[in-house]
């Protein structure tokens, strides 16, 4: 019941902050945006530990260093870096959290969407990168690789979590495609609402695979 509350205030959250982001006042979206990853990381952190245990350890680390990078970017232009990188440790560990046991097969075969779809996208944003042409280079690789992991879990394992763990990671790829994109390719008018609104369920998703 009580991951069932949180979750409902999570989402009442997301929507404030994604009304608050399009509509003003900004310091409110600068309230709501932290707050609803916080109560995202409280149903990670209620959840009954899984076997192995290092799932809910890694997929916690990885939630406390995306509300680090959500702080960072409440300031795109100063923050940006940081940001960046915050969210490169929440990949990680997410991708520990994802990586098969040992003796489970990996396929090839899942790999390739990830991979045709992150050279696309750096091949798309690589012109307008300048000096970040190797970070963004090694976030995409690492949310690519990320992503395929959680789809190589759920082909594999299936079940009800992996589907979850995997479908959080597909919306969180789609949520930094489209900021990389609105950032450093071309505008996109409802960028944030379509950033956020992929990015809270993620997030949520990832936590309620524990």
């Amino acid at each position: 019941m009580a991951i069932i509350i949180l979750s409902a205030l999570a989402i009442t959250s997301g929507g404030l902050a994604i009304w608050f982001e399009k509509k003003g006042p900004r310091r409110l979206f600068c309230v709501f945006k932290p707050l609803t990853t916080a109560l995202i990381i409280l149903v990670a952190a209620i959840a009954a530990a899984p076997v192995p245990p290092a799932y809910k350890t890694f997929i916690l680390a990885g939630l406390v260093f995306s509300l680090a990078g959500d702080v960072a970017l409440l300031f795109p232009d100063k923050g940006f870096i940081a940001g960046l990188a915050a969210f490169l440790a929440a990949h990680i560990f997410y991708i520990l959290a994802f990586k098969p046991a040992p003796g489970r097969p990996l396929s090839a075969g899942i790999l390739i969407p990830f991979v045709l779809y992150g050279l696309l996208m750096f091949r798309t944003l690589a012109p307008s990168l300048g000096g970040l042409k190797f970070p963004v280079f090694i976030y995409t690789s690492a949310i690519s690789v990320m992503a395929w992991l959680a789809a190589s879990r759920f082909v594999y394992a299936g079940g009800m979590r992996p589907l979850l763990a995997f479908a959080g990671a597909v919306l969180f790829l789609i949520s930094d495609s489209v900021l990389a994109y609105d950032r450093f390719a071309r505008k996109i008018g409802p960028a944030q609402i379509i950033i956020l609104g992929t990015y809270f369920p993620a997030q949520l998703l990832i936590s309620l695979s524990i």
